[in-house]
């Protein structure tokens, strides 16, 4: 198991390139009035794939997530470029953090992270027919591949390293939908 990188401060960030904090002023229908904050991101949106490499085999990626200091379990996942498709953002992202792209890709549905206080949308794709290709990324270290059964999805979401929900709902769906108990809305 990998040490997680040594924190040597923290500060507020000025001004982010990836986020920005809107105020929002509401009234409601009974006339109430609020004001909410929420976070902006790029507006872009964000992939999150499920690289099949059978029918049952899922690649996944142990990656450092600095927002809870530790490794993670989970998805190849990341931010769509400027005029990138979905799809060309779901290879481009599978090349970088796995090495693999996917000649068949399906978006399956569109996920919010959290509604109440933020804008990002995360498109969860389906890939299969992988094969080896690999991209430069910007992650600062190789990640690791990890190959999970999606059968054993389960004994997954019982480890401490898996807890990002994105990654755990996309499984989810991605094993409905090879089931045939999941429709994609057009």
């Amino acid at each position: 198991m990998r040490k997680p990188p040594i924190v040597h401060g923290t500060r507020q960030a000025e001004g982010s390139h990836f986020l920005r904090v809107e105020l929002v002023d509401l009234e409601f229908s009974n006339g109430e009035r609020r004001t909410y904050e929420r976070l902006k991101g790029s507006g872009l949106g964000a992939v999150i794939i499920v690289p099949m490499r059978d029918d049952d085999t899922v690649l996944l990626v142990r990656e450092y997530g600095a927002g809870i200091d530790r490794y993670e379990l989970g998805l190849p996942k990341g931010r769509l470029d400027q005029d990138e498709t979905v799809e060309q953002g779901a290879n481009r992202e599978l090349k970088e953090e796995i090495g693999y792209g996917a000649r068949e890709l399906h978006i399956l549905t569109t996920l919010s992270l959290s509604p109440a206080y933020m804008t990002s949308m995360t498109h969860v794709v389906l890939a299969r027919d992988l094969y080896p290709e690999r991209l430069p990324g910007d992650e600062p270290e190789e990640l690791e591949v990890v190959e999970w059964k999606l059968s054993r999805l389960h004994e997954l979401i019982e480890r401490p390293d898996v807890s990002e929900g994105r990654s755990i709902a996309a499984l989810f769906i991605a094993r409905e939908y090879l089931a045939g108990r999941f429709r994609p809305q057009p």
